[in-house]
């Protein structure tokens, strides 16, 4: 039963490769399981593709942002279209996050205009937690919010992770390393040795540069990096892991005793992919922002839309970007203590 004492998920509706059929289709999803959402793009389109029977508000928002346009000026230049509505919706009350699986700038640009950065922070940064050889999980940041990036950025992002990490993973003192082509003394290019000593200034647990291997075998529980890297690396491992998967698949064809072995392994098939699929995890967060913004792949199916609405949910209700919000400006801005 749909709960009307929450405030719904705003949901960019126009915004992904597969919008607005994959985002409608993913929000029903969502109410039929209790999850309240509003759909935010152009009413005219969304309506029809609404089945019967199902209720599902609509924020009207004629305009849109295209995946191949310029975020920054075209977000500034259209006060309605559907991301920036939704952000809005944010920031009004009317909504307690935003969902997006559109233009990733536009989305950082319609946050940053409707509901403002937190205190301290130069950029804000799109973070996720991913999987590691031992167990853990390695929180990397950031993922394209910002393709160029300044060593005072960077070192801002070590503080945002750290505290991710440490607020919502549980670790108690994360380790933080930058990543670069080596660890060894003069690795990395001009950005990575200009981040060090601004990293090794943060209150963090800074250990230095390490190597995707490293830091995805256990080296550390979070590591920085500009967006346009953090966002070359995350979809060259999204790409690795659906190569590995065809190749087993090949190769099951090719054995006709290993179907056996397979359903004996179905359990541990099913929560592999749930690990690692990105329509399962839903999508990534926005951090930096004055509100609970959740980034999804442009790819998304309705599956992934379903996974981001619950994912943004859950964040909402627990505050945890209230809460991570609170610890990064502490960090980024102590206070001074009064003498008088």
């Amino acid at each position: 039963m749909l709960n009307m004492n929450v405030r719904p998920v705003a949901i960019d509706a126009m915004g992904g490769d597969h919008a607005p059929s994959a985002t409608v289709e993913g929000a029903c999803r969502a109410v039929r399981d209790g999850l309240p959402v509003l759909l935010v793009g152009d009413e005219a389109v969304l309506r029809p593709l609404i089945p019967r029977g199902i209720e599902v508000p609509i924020l009207h928002a004629p305009e849109t942002v295209g995946m191949a346009e310029s975020p920054s000026g075209a977000v500034r230049s259209r006060p309605d279209c559907s991301v920036r509505v939704a952000a809005r919706a944010v920031h009004e009350d009317r909504a307690s996050a935003l969902v997006s699986f559109g233009n990733t700038g536009a989305l950082m640009a319609a946050s940053l205009m409707e509901l403002g950065r937190l205190d301290g922070v130069e950029r804000p940064a799109v973070i996720t937690a991913l999987p590691r050889s031992d167990g853990g999980q390695l929180v990397l940041l950031d993922l394209g919010a910002n393709v160029d990036c300044k060593p005072s950025h960077l070192g801002q992002f070590g503080v945002m992770g750290s505290v991710f990490a440490r607020d919502v993973l549980q670790v108690a003192e994360p380790r933080v390393g930058l990543l670069s082509n080596g660890h060894e003394e003069g690795k990395g290019n001009e950005q990575v040795r200009a981040a060090l000593p601004v990293l090794e200034s943060m209150p963090i647990h800074f250990i230095g540069p390490v190597e995707p291997h490293d830091a995805l075998h256990g080296g550390c529980e979070v590591v920085v990096c500009d967006g346009f890297v953090g966002n070359v690396m995350l979809k060259s491992l999204e790409a690795a892991i659906g190569v590995a998967g065809t190749v087993l698949r090949e190769e099951i064809a090719g054995r006709p005793g290993a179907a056996i072995g397979i359903k004996l392994l179905q359990g541990a098939l099913q929560a592999y992919r749930s690990r690692t699929s990105a329509t399962a995890i839903g999508g990534a967060f926005l951090v930096g922002v004055n509100g609970t913004v959740l980034v999804g792949h442009g790819a998304a199916d309705a599956t992934a839309v379903h996974s981001g609405v619950r994912r943004a949910h859950a964040a909402a209700e627990e505050r945890v970007t209230a809460h991570i919000g609170a610890a990064i400006s502490e960090a980024l801005c102590p206070s001074i203590p009064n003498d008088t």
